[in-house]
């Protein structure tokens, strides 16, 4: 028997994991992302970098970083629009990427190469805690999703309770986890998904840059549910954790699992690090606020009528308010 956390830690990371080999997103793969859907997601943070430098948020030699990059699709969409629409800005940026897995860097850098030749030093990191800087722009999409969680109930007699693993199934017993009990007291949680290695990322995050603009994008919301999210995907196929068809030993390290993210709570971290300048919103009104709709307009000047009216359709998915645009939500940190 193992805590649910370790399972799901190994389900994505161990020996043969579902991330420790490529895998296709997309129509190919097991889910879409908003990478997937539309370059103009990368083309709008892309602009806003633009804009941060332009109100001296962050200096034009900043360092351009993603967490999670897969196979380098965002971090070459950001740097093509940086290209369009500020390209003296590749002379004076730097790039990286946080990347566990070999292989994964591999790709990464392969894709960079292929798409900008040597014009974009690419640099590696195994870990965020050797990003080291002193001013970055740090992107993460749908990473917080994928950190190892803990499930928490509250039974009938009012006693909180943690998920554990044996042979593929899942059971619950009593939680003798102090730190678990008291997240769960301070943020009234009876059911649902903790993760408290959220607060690790964040302490290494804020005491080795300096100064920073972190953005992230993931499924969830403000608050916790109290109710359980975790999913598994498979071939675009989605299964509750506890559906009784599920089969778990069958997807173990063959599919993707994820869960609905408690913004709140990671919002509170960075305040605990005493940066107060967070916005919080979803991944529709960011979209338009920093100027996606702009980009299109750009687009409609420069290429033929089909061409525009296919990237359209493609934005739509992204701000689609009872789809990805509302689903997805962002946080927006400066310190």
């Amino acid at each position: 028997m193992i805590r649910f956390n370790d399972y799901f830690n190994d389900w994505l990371y161990g020996k043969n994991g579902y991330y420790s080999n490529y895998k296709q997103i997309g129509k190919e793969g097991d889910f879409f992302t908003s990478v997937s859907t539309s370059s103009f997601f990368g083309g709008t943070i892309a602009n806003k970098l633009i804009d941060s430098i332009e109100k001296n948020i962050i200096p034009k030699n900043t360092t351009l970083v993603e967490i999670g990059a897969h196979h380098g699709y965002l971090f070459a969409d950001i740097i093509q629009f940086i290209y369009t629409l500020k390209p003296e800005l590749l002379n004076t940026l730097n790039f990286a990427i946080v990347e566990r897995f070999e292989n994964l860097q591999t790709q990464q850098k392969k894709y960079i190469q292929e798409s900008f030749g040597d014009i974009i030093k690419l640099k590696h990191y195994n870990d965020i805690s050797e990003v080291k800087l002193e001013t970055a722009f740090i992107v993460a999409n749908e990473i917080f999703d994928a950190f190892a969680c803990d499930l928490v109930y509250t039974n009938k007699d009012g006693i909180l309770q943690n998920a554990i693993v044996d042979n593929h199934k899942i059971k619950f017993e009593d939680c003798s986890d102090l730190k678990l009990l008291e997240h769960c007291e301070k943020y009234n949680i009876e059911k649902g998904e903790v993760c408290l290695d959220y607060k690790n990322f964040v302490e290494i995050l804020c005491k080795n840059i300096q100064s920073f603009e972190f953005i992230t994008f993931d499924y969830g919301d403000k608050y916790p549910r109290n109710d359980f999210s975790t999913r598994v995907y498979e071939k675009h196929n989605v299964y509750p954790i506890f559906e009784e068809e599920i089969n778990l030993k069958q997807l173990f390290k063959k599919s993707d699992i994820t869960y609905d993210v408690h913004f709140n709570y990671l919002q509170d971290l960075f305040e605990e690090q005493n940066i107060k300048k967070a916005s919080f919103n979803t991944q529709l009104k960011f979209l338009v606020e920093f100027g996606i709709l702009d980009l299109l307009e750009i687009l409609k000047v420069n290429v033929d009528e089909n061409t525009y009216l296919r990237e359209t359709q493609k934005v739509k998915v992204l701000l689609e308010p009872t789809g990805m645009g509302d689903r997805f939500k962002v946080l927006n940190i400066t310190k």
